[in-house]
């Protein structure tokens, strides 16, 4: 597996920060002195902020021309306190210059897509992206004159000869949903750089404790923090991270589109970032437990989890990555009815939408993410309607697998 983290050390306290473990960092990473020695950081429930007198307000937005404004800011909606706080955590896990909170994944791409494609550019995003970020691309970019291209995941010939003179982003994901490919990120930014095209990567499944793109020579990486960051399925963010530059004009189209995150959504969101260490390392031993149990069993007809050797990506995820996450995929040896009745036989994981919280999450994405499109076209994009996506919570590992093969016994009696 990957070498250990190779996060930048971060000013704390006046001291160079000489730790650099993804955990020590969910927990510590650019700790500061807060308002009345709180250990936790304080909400800062506010829209707007006060000057003192004029001059004090002239001395800001001097500042402000020049780049020298330190973190200050009159409206909330160029920034908060709180928010402020998560965006230094996350960059100090990340490994990166800065950090972007949003109101949600997606309010992270589609901000970060529209800032950086002027009309009559170009983007190349491969196949297996989110489905959202795939219509985003296809749908609305088009609409504004802005050209888009998908390519098959992991076939970087393809994804070299799509690349125009007006090509400025390759996009991807690593992992993906729902089939776990994982890209080679170093090939992935090679092309890119050849073509002075910037490289975005979505690596919502991995976290930033299982991958670091940015390390790989990624330019943008982005997380729907919704799912592991928060981890636990009750808030909806998003966060993009860089370099200073990129960052910095990024935050200036964020406070044009508006899309931010509040306060209270932030505190909760760094009191999830606390735990992370300790939840993914669970989830990636249930991960491969998991997946290896699966792939054993008679009523299986496969398993996709990149811990596996029989996973067309392993060799590039066991080079690439600390562990291989807590969502397995899987096709059961049945129909649409069959797999829903394995599935309605389970007793722990829930039946919803989303993914890497402390509930184990469970969807037939032919009836969740899929529902709208025919048989047929759920066949074209890769979704046969025996197909499972199974997102490991952090309950006991023992009590999953023997909730699998009760359902997986459940269904061996139906189907004789």
């Amino acid at each position: 597996m990957a070498s250990t983290n190779k996060s930048k050390s971060k000013t704390q306290q006046g001291q160079k920060f000489p730790f650099s473990g993804g955990s020590t960092l969910s927990v510590h990473g650019a700790r500061q002195d807060n308002p009345y020695h709180a250990i936790a950081e304080p909400v800062v429930q506010t829209a707007t902020y006060t000057f003192k007198d004029t001059a004090d307000l002239s001395d800001f937005m001097e500042a402000r021309l020049w780049g020298k404004e330190e973190g200050r800011t009159e409206y909330g909606r160029y920034g908060n306190p709180t928010v402020a706080a998560v965006e230094k955590r996350l960059a100090a896990i990340e490994g990166a210059d800065d950090t972007i909170l949003f109101a949600s994944g997606m309010a992270a791409i589609t901000t970060t897509l529209l800032a950086m494609l002027p009309t009559n550019t170009h983007i190349v995003i491969t196949d297996d992206c989110y489905r959202q970020t795939r219509e985003f691309c296809n749908i609305f970019l088009k609409r504004l004159g802005i050209g888009c291209t998908v390519v098959p995941m992991g076939d970087y010939a393809v994804l070299e000869s799509a690349i125009l003179p007006s090509t400025r982003i390759l996009l991807s994901e690593s992992p993906t949903n729902p089939y776990l490919r994982i890209l080679d990120m170093q090939r992935f930014a090679e092309i890119a750089r050849k073509h002075s095209v910037k490289t975005i990567i979505d690596a919502t499944f991995a976290t930033p404790l299982n991958i670091q793109p940015l390390s790989m020579g990624i330019d943008l990486v982005i997380h729907s923090a919704t799912k592991y960051l928060a981890g636990h399925n009750d808030l909806l963010a998003g966060v993009v991270s860089g370099g200073a530059g990129l960052i910095a004009s990024l935050r200036n189209a964020l406070g044009v589109f508006g899309a931010i995150s509040d306060p209270h959504n932030a505190a909760m969101l760094l009191r999830g970032i606390k735990t992370l260490g300790l939840r993914v390392a669970h989830q990636n031993q249930s991960g491969q437990e998991v997946a290896e149990y699966l792939e054993k069993h008679p009523l299986i007809e496969r398993v996709w989890y990149p811990g596996l050797s029989s996973h067309p990506d392993h060799s590039i995820a066991v080079e690439q990555m600390k562990g291989f996450g807590g969502v397995v995929s899987f096709t059961v040896k049945g129909d649409l009815k069959l797999t829903s009745q394995f599935i309605d036989a389970l007793q722990i994981p829930i039946i919803a939408a989303s993914l890497g919280g402390t509930e184990s999450l469970i969807e037939q994405p032919a009836l969740m993410s899929f529902y709208d499109l025919s048989t047929k076209e759920r066949l074209e994009v890769g979704i046969p309607e025996n197909l499972v996506r199974l997102s490991l919570g952090i309950e006991d590992t023992v009590d999953l697998i023997k909730d699998l093969k009760q359902a997986l016994e459940h269904i061996s009696h139906h189907s004789d």
